[in-house]
């Protein structure tokens, strides 16, 4: 596991590190030692260079490990990535705190679970969203959705505020799986479950009680 880290974690973040070292570099040019120094070559690599967008860092940082930080920040941003690597650097903290705590994995390899490490993980985090009042809802819709109306689903209605009718009713936070469930059968609308709860908005089950109201026979002398 400790190797599958290192080769994610050097293949694109790191590579982000060296490319904004090299690049702060690259902005001492040998006119600034010596004045009477011309190159057309490094003309051209600062006229280039110019027209980069420049990035600000929000907050200034000290020492080396500051600017690693910040050449990795404005690396990141250049490229739109400081979500992605953001998530790298959180995903290398976490397997340092694991690491920190040994004794655990050795409790593991000792009694011959070490094996199961996936499933313990996917547990401590439902151990972890149940303390703070979240569960994991498993969210049925019609057809897939894209990206776009899928994160307006999540914002609308599965968000953790407490004006929202779906978060009332089922008495919880909800945060459901990826992908969603596809079921033509609700033929619309969608239906999100949590353990015993279910919260159905299709319009299969809207349409129930008047299809029930249809085929009942109508009593015209009462």
């Amino acid at each position: 596991m400790a190797a599958r880290l290192r080769s994610s974690f050097t293949g694109s973040t790191k590579s982000f590190i060296n490319d904004s070292l090299l690049t702060q570099r690259s902005h001492v040019s040998p006119a600034v030692a010596c004045p009477y120094f011309t190159n057309p070559g490094q003309s051209r690599n600062f006229a280039s260079a110019s027209k980069e967008p420049k990035v600000k860092v929000p907050v200034a940082m000290c020492g080396g490990s500051g600017n690693y930080a910040s050449a990795l920040y404005i690396a990141a941003a250049k490229t739109n990535a400081l979500d992605k690597v953001e998530s790298e650097v959180n995903y290398l903290i976490l397997f340092q705190l694991l690491l920190k705590h040994q004794h655990f994995l050795i409790v593991l390899a000792d009694n011959s679970r070490l094996r199961n490490i996936d499933t313990i993980t996917k547990r401590f985090s439902d151990l972890t969203m149940a303390h703070r009042g979240e569960v994991k809802a498993v969210v049925t819709t019609v057809i897939p959705l894209p990206a776009e109306e899928e994160q307006t689903l999540y914002r609308k209605y599965l968000v953790k505020e407490k004006q929202l009718s779906l978060n009332r009713r089922l008495g919880f936070s909800c945060y459901p799986f990826d992908p969603l469930e596809i079921d033509p059968s609700i033929v619309g609308g969608l239906v999100v479950e949590s353990g015993q709860k279910v919260f159905d908005m299709s319009i299969k089950t809207r349409a129930r009680p008047m299809e029930r109201f249809l085929r009942d026979p109508i009593n015209l002398h009462a």
